[in-house]
């Protein structure tokens, strides 16, 4: 499976990632590479088989989800994190996302709705519900970004735009014609003039300053 979704899971209930595991095998384009029963291990894991995609729970003994999302960051592991949770409180997913996640959805997700969510996230979207959006956007108030529109290009606030709307780069790259490496390169310049630290991030200063579609 040259071209599947590399995949690691990140639980600290073994019923959990087997069952996981059971389903995901069974994707032809999707393939389990490792498993962890901890964050710390998870980081671990990570940088060893580098995944593109890790399923993640937010509460585990030891270092949870949000510390090995942080730590996963620092090491500038590029694998794209979905996090896996059976707590629905915003405060426990709000921090998990600001630090990098790319979405979440619930222990009790109908599998192919999964499937699909980790084919989303490894695309380059970003999944989230409504509910949080607001509650990031609402922390985020006053946060870095702020004022910062005008050094913006034409053509990083088209980019800007579609992040928004959760394109992936390979989308953008069709939507404004112009390559993928082409729209890696903008998506930096717009991390780095905004001060933001990924996409997420980029996407709701979007959302909150006006510069949508």
């Amino acid at each position: 499976m040259a071209d599947a979704i590399r995949v690691l899971l990140v639980d600290d209930h073994q019923v959990v990632r087997r069952g996981l595991r059971t389903f995901l095998e069974v994707q032809d384009d999707i393939e389990v590479v490792g498993e962890a029963a901890d964050g710390a291990e998870g980081v671990d894991r990570a940088e060893e088989l580098k995944p593109d995609v890790i399923l993640m729970d937010v509460k585990m003994p030891g270092m949870d989800g949000v510390e090995a999302l942080r730590r996963l960051r620092e090491l500038d592991n590029h694998a794209r994190v979905l996090i896996v949770t059976s707590f629905t409180e915003q405060r426990t997913v709000v921090p998990a996302l600001r630090a990098g996640a790319a979405g979440y959805v619930y222990k009790d997700v109908d599998p192919d709705a999964l499937a699909g969510a980790i084919r989303s996230v490894h695309a380059g979207h970003i999944l989230l519900q409504p509910e949080v959006a607001g509650a990031l956007l609402s922390q985020e108030e006053g946060n870095s970004g702020q004022g910062r529109a005008g050094s913006l290009t034409e053509r990083e606030r088209e980019v800007l735009s579609l992040i928004a709307d959760g394109r992936s780069n390979r989308e953008i790259a069709r939507a404004l014609v112009l390559s993928e490496k082409t729209v890696k390169t903008h998506v930096s310049n717009i991390l780095m003039k905004l001060d933001l630290a990924d996409r997420t991030q980029a996407a709701l200063w979007a959302v909150r300053h006006g510069v949508t579609g």
